[in-house]
């Protein structure tokens, strides 16, 4: 479903004079888009909004960035945006080249180009490069940065487009290559009536085979209608190939195919709750609710392994690899070509682990610590690993970032025993802006339950001498941790200008694994918004700020979020953003991709469901007569995801109680907000812009 679709028309019941506003293409909606962007144009373009886009701009554009690159066959693949490329260039280069100072990138495709061109406003949506050829890769593209995009294949060989190749039309889902010729793909997309689920994405997976029409491609797998989506993918481990079919039901649940060359398809058969993963002839399964099986019981949040031919045959003998504790949770595993790397999160805080399976029939992984050789990050700083190319090599990327620390690359190589032969520094990120005197605090406020709910706190000493502008932030669902990371906007934007920052783990999000996510789901939504308001509370109780000088900034899930600090919380803020966000709860499985959240949310035409919904529907708890903090709402009319409608009928009614709200819709952008770094920028410099002014004046 696309942003030109009409939303489903709100129900008879519901007596909303905005409805009118969820019409996202429709003239009088634009025409009031336009006149509340006039509106906050003029509010907010001051000199200081100017050199805040241009500061935000450079940093964005800068070509001192790292250049994040993907190993595929003998090449480096990055995609790179800077100023005289804002829709950017997909590139590749070699291993010898990346190492020096100044690396030559043979480009494979000019996205802007490529727009200008054919008239459209092309987003890059990534790409799949075929194996083991490496000479073909289906490039997905968007238009405006929406969801929806289209593929088509590339030559990679001439750089151009492949005549005849394989080509999908613009629709929510995808393309996977499903053999090492180049021949067959898998396809998911809208085939035409009762191809696509009710949240909006693929129903069926086709195989499609080169020279033949897409309407011919035999099916070979089929959900319901009610399913999130389905799509497929072929493993090209040597010696491994195997084809999988992942069937969606929920935003939390789901089943994993197997596919056999006869189109028979045997189930993993775990929890549906769960996230398996195969890897040469292991099976891994992480748990989100406990497991019981085997005459054993597994907690949630735990890490399991099999052999996957002894599964298959029945056997339930797993290896725990990870059991979470109350302060810790598995944050994300890579496997690299012997070994499986963990990366664990402690109070936040990341440790690594190398383990490494058994060489032939069973016994005991071994486990030890992931030795950094000197490159661990600093206290309170985020540590990532991925593997290189988990096929041929036990190479890891090891990327460190920090709040006040700039991200670095760097190559870790691993023996056979998991040992750490060398780290070689690759690429480091320039200090964007000036951290002397910042300090990085964690702190720990008490929800009303009485819940710990840790927050990082990035400030000039001493806090506590007078009230600081301060912009809290946070997310508080679908199992997103929140963690420190740099960003030069962020710092030329609010730090370097005396202001504090701080980023709240609330409950909802994944920081101490699906117990801390589960806590918040539903009826219990409101934890989240408890654990919020306690940050808030703590900053103001510690002396950090006051009511008058916090603000506080979150988008999509994050969005919901402001608008429930904005109807429930108001005294604590003196101002909100409120970015790409839910706000009708009545509404929200009507529109757009909103029915694939209901496991987060509940059911809201289920009326036992809608009494609790009804308590976090910001939209149906603003109260005209009550105060509220001043509020930027901003959002993307190419937004598939999060209907537009949202933001435009809250600021409506927020606007006819007579509230300080200001309002601004990117014309593109998709979820994200921004198609390029020059609108990201201007986003940004808005959203800081109001936060002076109604922080600090």
């Amino acid at each position: 479903m696309t942003p030109t679709t009409p939303a489903a028309p709100a129900p008879a019941d519901l007596d909303d004079r905005h409805a009118w506003l969820e019409d996202v293409e429709g003239a009088a909606p634009l025409d009031w888009v336009r006149d509340r962007n006039a509106e906050a144009v003029a509010a907010l373009t001051t000199p200081r909004f100017e050199d805040l886009r241009a500061g935000t701009l450079e940093v964005l554009d800068s070509t001192e960035k790292i250049p994040a690159v993907v190993q595929r066959g003998d090449h480096l693949y990055n995609f790179w945006t800077d100023a005289e490329h804002p829709r950017g260039l997909w590139r590749r280069t070699t291993w010898e080249s990346y190492r020096t100072a100044e690396p030559e990138w043979e480009v494979l495709l000019d996205v802007d180009a490529l727009g200008a061109e054919e008239g459209v406003s092309w987003v890059w949506h990534g790409s799949r490069v075929l194996r083991p050829s490496f000479d073909r890769a289906l490039v997905h593209l968007s238009r405006g940065g929406a969801d929806a995009d289209v593929t088509r294949e590339l030559d990679l060989t001439t750089r151009t487009w492949v005549e005849d190749g394989f080509s999908r039309e613009e629709s929510k889902g995808g393309m996977a290559w499903a053999d090492t010729t180049g021949d067959v793909v898998f396809v998911y997309t809208d085939v035409g009536e009762g191809s696509m689920t009710a949240s909006g994405y693929p129903r069926t997976v086709r195989r499609w085979r080169r020279g033949t029409p897409l309407a011919d491609a035999p099916e070979i797998f089929a959900g319901r209608d009610t399913d999130l989506s389905v799509g497929a993918g072929h493993d090209f481990t040597p010696g491994f190939e195997r084809d999988v079919v992942v069937r969606s039901i929920a935003f939390y649940e789901s089943e994993t195919y197997l596919l056999g060359p006869d189109g028979a398809l045997e189930l993993l058969d775990v929890p549906r709750s769960s996230e398996p993963g195969v890897q040469r002839d292991w099976l891994t399964v992480e748990l989100r609710e406990d497991w019981e099986v085997g005459g054993h019981r597994y907690p949630a949040g735990s890490l399991l392994a099999a052999r996957l031919s002894d599964f298959l045959a029945g056997s339930r003998d797993l290896e725990v690899l990870h059991t979470p504790t109350p302060t810790t949770s598995l944050a994300g595993d890579t496997w690299t070509r012997h070994h499986l790397v963990l990366n664990i999160l402690d109070d936040v805080t990341n440790r690594l682990e190398v383990l490494t399976p058994p060489d032939s029939g069973t016994g005991p992984w071994r486990r030890r610590p992931l030795d950094l050789a000197g490159s661990a990050a600093p206290a309170l700083a985020t540590v990532a690993v991925g593997a290189v190319d988990a096929d041929t090599e036990d190479a890891l990327w090891l990327t460190t970032t920090g709040f006040v620390t700039p991200t670095t690359l760097s190559r870790l190589d691993l023996d056979a025993d998991g040992a750490t032969l060398a780290v070689e520094p690759l690429k480091s990120m320039p200090a964007f802006f000036d951290a002397t005197g910042l300090d990085v605090e964690q702190h720990f406020a008490t929800s009303d339950d009485g819940t710990r709910v840790p927050y990082f706190q990035v400030s000039r000493e001493p806090v506590g001498d007078a009230p600081r502008p301060t912009l809290l932030t946070g997310y508080g669902g679908f199992e997103i941790s929140r963690l420190p990371g740099y960003s030069g906007g962020v710092g030329r934007a609010w730090l370097e200008r005396g202001g504090v920052y701080v980023v709240a783990n609330i409950r909802g999000g994944g920081e101490y694994g699906p117990a801390w996510h589960q806590a918040a789901l539903r009826e219990n939504r409101h934890r989240a918004y408890e654990d919020f308001a306690a940050v808030a509370r703590d900053l103001l109780a510690r002396g950090v700020t006051d009511s008058a000088h916090l603000g506080a900034q979150g988008g999509s899930n994050g969005g919901l979020l402001m608008g429930n600090m904005i109807t429930t919380y108001p005294e604590l803020f003196g101002a909100v953003v409120c970015q790409v966000p839910l706000l009708d709860m009545k509404r929200y499985s009507h529109l757009l991709a909103g029915a694939s959240w209901m496991a987060e949310y509940g059911d809201p035409d289920d009326p036992e469901q809608w009494e609790f919904i009804r308590t976090f529907s910001a939209y149906h708890l603003f109260d005209p007569a009550a105060p509220c903090p001043p509020v930027l709402f901003t959002t993307s009319t190419r937004d598939d995801r999060v209907h537009p409608g949202h933001a435009r009928k809250m600021a409506a009614k927020m606007l006819e109680a007579g509230k300080d709200v200001t309002y601004y819709e990117n014309v593109e952008g998709g979820h994200g907000g921004a198609a390029t770094n020059a609108q990201a920028a201007f986003m940004q410099a808005l959203a800081f812009e109001f936060l002076w002014q109604r922080l600090a004046g």
